[in-house]
């Protein structure tokens, strides 16, 4: 199976309600919480963009004003930082606003991480597939993830999920693949079996983050039925893909680390790896490290 046309538009989910990090987030989206500097979800667009992304669809809340703020002109600021001559942060920006077309979608329906996509069905065209990345984390990798993904999906066609090899005791935490070989990091999904004990895990081989979706998903989506806790899973309308005879493909990441931001450890552990890759910041913080008994 060939893909259809190049693939030109992400969907970012961010209408969650970020409860694991609360108080923070009772004012603050769980997106728009820094590492070192920048918002959590500016490295998902980065990504999105460096991947040959043009079109990026952001399904939001009605508490996440500041996201669509965010990657707006922010006139006032842009004047103030050229009065006071700081040609630097004026770049930086306008930059942002500039990194792709911004799409904004109102999140309606039940909850569940299959609305956000199904939200969107009118932007995307019949011939169309798109590609989907969650808003609060992200693998860091070279070549980038989604880049890693639309390689093998320019090659085999049908649809691609982005993988990562997890220690065996933590399978439980992820949808795990069962699979057969393709060939080196490409892997075709025979099913993905959601948080399995260890014993019962079909492999190591966790399957989250970022999806590239055939047009075919959207009637699924359309049809689907509520899942555990009544809300909607997109896993369960893949599974629906894969039983139709649909071929989808894992694309183990390579060179990469996945940060699971939602999680207050792993975003800790992500602002200290991120601070310890800037010159500014590299020493200072190893010093202070080394300092901590």
């Amino acid at each position: 199976m060939k893909h259809k046309r190049k693939i030109t538009k992400a969907i970012i989910p961010a209408a969650g309600f970020g409860t694991r990090f609360l108080p923070a987030t009772k004012s603050m989206p769980k997106e728009m919480l820094p590492i070192v500097d920048k918002p959590i979800i500016q490295y998902v667009v980065e990504e999105a963009v460096a991947s040959g992304i043009k079109d990026i669809i952001i399904v939001t809340g009605w508490h996440k004003r500041s996201i669509e703020d965010y990657f707006d002109y922010p006139y006032e600021l842009e004047k103030r930082l050229e009065e006071a001559g700081k040609a630097k942060e004026l770049e930086e920006v306008r930059r942002i606003a500039e990194m792709a077309n911004f799409i904004y979608v109102r999140q309606k329906g039940p909850y569940g991480n299959a609305t956000p996509v199904y939200c969107c069905r009118r932007l995307i065209d019949d011939d169309e597939d798109v590609a989907v990345l969650w808003g609060d984390e992200f693998i860091y990798s070279n070549p980038p993830r989604l880049a890693q993904m639309m390689k093998v999906y320019e090659e085999l066609g049908g649809a691609v999920i982005s993988a990562v090899r997890v220690d065996k005791e933590d399978v439980s935490r992820y949808g795990i693949a069962d699979v057969e070989s393709v060939r080196g990091n490409i892997h075709r999904i025979k099913k993905i079996v959601e948080k399995p004990k260890p014993a019962a895990a079909p492999s190591n081989l966790a399957t989250h983050g970022a999806y590239i979706l055939p047009g075919e998903i959207f009637p699924i989506l359309q049809n689907l039925k509520p899942g555990k806790g009544g809300e909607l899973w997109l896993p369960e309308a893949i599974d629906k893909l894969i039983q139709s005879g649909f071929p989808v493909y894992a694309c183990e990441i390579k060179n990469g680390r996945y940060y699971d931001t939602g999680n207050k450890l792993e975003y800790l552990k992500a602002n200290i790896d991120f601070a310890l890759q800037r010159p500014d910041l590299k020493e200072g913080l190893k010093k202070y490290l080394q300092s901590l008994k």
